[in-house]
């Protein structure tokens, strides 16, 4: 990697969350100085102190050398700078249509330090024609002509929690400007620390894309959930079913789980389906099928307690996906709450998710008396505990296992019936 182009030297990062975070420790690194800008104090201290408020993989060594270099400082409000990066979340209504509201506010925080020539990058997932819209109207309000004598462009995260810091670097790079010079400075911005391809576009595609990215994925594993109800009604396993189908060269079916969580797949669908409701049926399906798929584990694990009473549940993990701290969109809160409206009792576990709706409790005190282990999440430590150790505080040796993950056979000989999509 390069260093930074002699056009731009100094940015300003809005959020310091799973994305921004990790985008303005590398931009530090690279040899940019840079301000990340966040409303959360706490996240501003411990930003500052070289520490950081999300789990994943080498963030905290690299957040510590770009405060040690000098190269990065946190603060709670927006300064001047070569160029702005806009990292907020685009969170979701309950009718299914964009909350743009932390983007409108982050862009109106910038507008009275912007100055002739500065770029601004959207990487937050928004709706299509938003960036030559929404923000490239408020960003107006400055008196600074877009595309003479301000550059705007949208660059969409393409990032897996987990996996962060490794993709940030090495996966290609979609840069969708308002117009050629806009991708051309911001492709600038991302050379010096990505090694993959920079791929400059219009902004609307770059919208388009990554929204076409996470629906893609979000309809395959539609298809996978229908595929496990669908051999189970015929008496297959689901699992075997895909593992056999995709023993096709051309055939890659995805794994059904418990539902889709996470701060991309749940929610950049119902984008594609608010700009265009009436061609977006296969988008739309998917969805709702996805959506519903926290209610049948739900009604499928309280099926195999018809004959306990006052059933308690011990529901193992809540983080969207295995080994990460994210419970966003997580489909465990839809479950454990159709649980409970059903009338079980149930009891959480989770080493990694520290704050989330439902009290986490410990192992023991989780399985101590349960009738069932329901696993959502394919943590780790999970399949190193002892069935018989659990098994003997339980009061009803079921588990089911929706991810598939755990060694069915030393369960069953420890007296679990296994349960599975």
């Amino acid at each position: 990697m390069s260093g930074p182009e002699e056009a731009a030297k100094e940015i300003c990062v809005l959020g310091l969350g799973y994305v921004g975070l990790p985008t303005a420790a590398m931009l530090a690194v690279s040899g940019f100085s840079v301000t990340g800008v966040d409303l959360r104090a706490d996240v501003v201290d411990a930003v500052n102190a070289g520490d950081v408020p999300i789990e994943e993989v080498g963030l905290k060594t690299v957040v510590q050398a770009a405060v040690n270099s000098g190269n990065l400082r946190a603060q709670a409000s927006p300064e001047e700078a070569d160029a702005f990066i806009i990292a907020v979340p685009t969170p979701i209504r309950e009718d299914h249509t964009a909350d743009l509201s932390y983007v409108e506010q982050a862009a109106r925080s910038i507008v009275p330090h912007l100055r002739k020539g500065n770029l601004v990058v959207l990487e937050s997932t928004v709706p299509p024609g938003t960036t030559d819209g929404l923000l490239t109207d408020i960003l107006a309000e400055s008196g600074l002509v877009p595309k003479e004598e301000l550059f705007i462009a949208h660059c969409p995260e393409r990032i897996l929690p987990g996996r962060i810091l490794t993709e940030l670097v090495q996966n290609d790079r979609v840069i969708g400007g308002i117009d050629e010079e806009s991708a051309r400075r911001a492709a600038e911005i991302y050379r010096p620390m990505v090694e993959g391809e920079v791929f400059p576009t219009t902004a609307v595609v770059a919208e388009l894309a990554k929204l076409v990215e996470n629906a893609s994925r979000d309809v395959g594993i539609a298809f996978a959930n229908e595929v496990a109800r669908i051999s189970r009604k015929h008496g297959a396993d689901g699992r075997e079913v895909i593992a056999l189908a995709n023993r096709h060269p051309r055939v890659h079916i995805l794994d059904p789980g418990a539902g889709v969580g996470g701060h991309c797949i749940p929610v950049d669908p119902w984008f594609l389906v608010e700009g265009a409701p009436d061609l977006a049926r296969v988008v739309r399906t998917a969805r709702e099928t996805n959506d519903a798929q926290p209610l049948w584990v739900a009604e499928r694990t309280m099926r195999e307690l018809d004959a306990v009473e006052d059933p308690k549940i011990s529901v193992w993990g809540v983080a969207y996906k295995g080994n990460v701290d994210d419970a966003r969109e997580t489909p465990a809160l839809a479950v454990l709450k159709a649980l409970e409206a059903k009338g079980a009792r149930v009891s959480a576990v989770d080493f990694h998710v520290k704050r989330f709706a439902y009290q986490i409790d410990d192992l023991e005190a989780s399985v101590t008396d349960a009738d069932c282990v329901l696993l959502l999440t394919d943590h780790r430590e999970f399949c190193f505990f002892e069935p018989a150790a659990i098994g003997e505080r339980m009061r009803t040796r079921i588990v089911f296992d929706t991810r598939s993950c755990l060694a069915h056979e030393r369960w069953e000989a420890a007296g679990f019936k296994v349960v599975t999509l």
